[in-house]
């Protein structure tokens, strides 16, 4: 038995955020049903580089069922309505004021269902003078300044996977979770449901936490420093002779000793003016850079590692996507595509005694004749 076994989730859905929340669900034994446009999710063409399918949609959606529906034809609205009569979780991200339009809206909803938990995934929320404004990832990694921090000295960038997104999937995720063991700790006679709000804009902001509270009240702006930390040195890339590249993390002094004496070999340097603390080596980090790049090219990597290693320095390697796929820490899960097998990356919590369940990918509109019927008994 799966911990989430008996649970029924409705998921009126599309792109990242609301995937992300209803796939673990998923994966811990709930029973997904995806509410899908007829021409299905439009995460399904966001590529089709994964045996033609799109990498986002078999990541997030396996292990679901799929049907579609047209909310605007009383029919399937009625449907909908049926099935969250027995459902114990609905999320929805569809635009700003669609659900509430439609009849769903978080105050219908509480007052016709009582004990459903519902979740509304938006961009900016439900109030605020932006809570109409359409959101994408890429433009609230913009809006709320993570694009300010991520990037080097001669720009912004983007972080490479839909951080926000994902971000407010796993804020949903473990919302959902808070209510659902909330309403059963009170048992099934006083147990009600709840509305669960998160935006993508929230969610990154909370992420942000940091830097708002270093700027906010000690006027330090971290700014944009790629692959260097903004308040700790050395802390950051540096190429070795046989052009691969590592980075380093001094966390503390003790390290910082061990560091001088064994790799750099300058077991001295602690002492110096510019070196003998963090505070000093940040007002002088173009020297203490340069020190380390210095001895780093004169060894490989590996050789670079071994030495770390005997410090009791914490490094990393600066991987491409190549070494990821060759990665020896990698865990794999095989799920079924519409097409093929296709192997993911495992998800990144494991509990021996309830592992993930890996479903198949579910084609557009797949369930409709199964969910159909067992709501509507024809």
């Amino acid at each position: 038995m799966f911990d989430l076994d008996g649970i029924t989730v409705v998921s009126l859905e599309q792109a990242v955020a609301a995937p992300y929340a209803s796939g673990r669900l998923a994966q811990a034994g709930a029973r997904v049903i995806k509410i899908e446009r007829e021409e299905g999710d439009f995460a399904r063409n966001y590529d089709a580089l994964v045996n033609g399918e799109s990498a986002y949609f078999v990541w997030l959606n396996h292990g679901k069922q799929s049907i579609t529906l047209n909310l605007k034809q009383q029919q399937d609205h009625d449907l909908l309505r049926t099935m969250l009569q027995r459902a114990d979780v609905f999320i929805q991200n569809l635009a700003p004021g669609a659900a509430q339009r439609l009849g769903f809206g978080a105050t219908e909803l509480s007052t016709q269902f009582p004990s459903l938990i519902h979740c509304s995934i938006s961009g900016y929320g439900e109030d605020g003078p932006y809570r109409l404004q359409k959101a994408y990832d890429l433009l609230i990694q913009a809006e709320s300044g993570l694009c300010a921090i991520n990037g080097t000295t001669d720009g912004p960038a983007r972080v490479g996977v839909s951080v926000c997104d994902i971000a407010a999937g796993m804020s949903a995720h473990q919302s959902i979770l808070q209510a659902l063991f909330a309403r059963e700790r009170k048992g099934p006679s006083q147990g009600k449901g709840r509305h669960i709000e998160v935006s993508l804009y929230q969610a990154m902001a909370d992420w942000m936490n940091v830097p708002y509270l270093q700027y906010r009240y000690g006027g330090r702006n971290p700014g944009r420093h790629g692959l260097s930390h903004p308040s700790i040195a050395p802390y950051g890339a540096y190429p070795c002779s046989d052009d691969k590249v590592l980075l380093i993390s001094i966390q503390n002094e003790r390290e910082w000793q061990r560091f001088c004496e064994i790799v750099l070999q300058q077991p001295d340097l602690p002492e110096s003016p510019g070196f003998a603390s963090n505070a000093e080596r940040m007002n002088n980090r173009t020297a203490v850079d340069a020190l380390v790049a210095k001895t780093f090219m004169q060894y490989s990597r590996e050789e670079n590692i071994l030495r770390l290693n005997t410090a009791g320095i914490a490094f990393g390697r600066l991987s491409d996507l190549d070494d990821l796929l060759q990665h020896p820490q990698n865990r794999y899960a095989t799920i079924a595509g519409e097409h093929s097998e296709i192997e993911l990356l495992a998800p990144s919590a494991r509990t021996p005694d309830q592992p993930s369940i890996m479903g198949k990918v579910p084609a557009i509109g797949e369930h409709n004749d199964l969910i159909r019927s067992e709501f509507t008994g024809h």
